[in-house]
């Protein structure tokens, strides 16, 4: 079920790719920060945190769902803790016009945790992991096997710096305007 909900988000945010970005205001952000700090919560437990009706909860997470900045209810799954404590960036060359070609081959593998299209001296930039030293061996010869891959360059990380995070880059953004909800903007 959880797979379902999170295609159709996809396909949501997917098909929003055109569209201008969603206005968010006071109330979103309060929204996304307690979605953040208490994953497990339900929409009850979001609109006490929040201070504003249910019914105002439950109609922006969808409206965000519908823009795509809400794109998935996946869990935060640590690799490192999960035992695949070798990780590495991969930048890859790759022949002209395949990257449809290459994104099929990079999704085959399991140790590739995401890949990206990117501008500058490399065309795919990867970021995998492996539980050894072998096994990122293993990763990055898979990876070198695709007709589509030209040369590959990699990089171990040896530690994280920054974890992965987007509400700081989302408290910049310059609210929407005020809140309709009569509750939050008291409380706040």
């Amino acid at each position: 079920m959880l797979d379902n909900l999170n295609r159709s988000i996809e396909r949501e945010r997917r098909s929003a790719m055109g569209r201008t970005p969603a206005r968010l205001d006071e109330l979103d952000l309060a929204i996304l920060t307690a979605m953040h700090d208490y994953q497990k919560a339900g929409i009850l437990e979001l609109s006490r945190r929040t201070r504003v009706a249910r019914a105002t909860v439950q109609s922006r997470i969808a409206r965000m769902e519908e823009a795509g900045v809400i794109s998935s209810y996946d869990p935060q799954i640590d690799v490192t803790a999960a035992g695949f404590d070798v990780q590495a960036f991969v930048t890859l060359e790759i022949a002209q016009g395949a990257l449809d070609a290459v994104a099929a081959d990079l999704e085959a593998i399991p140790g590739v945790l995401e890949a990206y299209a990117t501008t500058g001296s490399g065309d795919v930039l990867c970021r995998i992991g492996a539980d050894s030293h072998a096994g990122l061996q293993s990763v990055l010869l898979s990876i070198d096997r695709s007709t589509a891959v030209t040369r590959s360059h990699s990089v171990i990380v040896l530690s994280t710096v920054v974890p992965q995070r987007t509400l700081p880059l989302l408290r910049t953004l310059t609210p929407a305007g005020s809140s309709k909800a009569p509750a939050y903007r008291t409380a706040h």
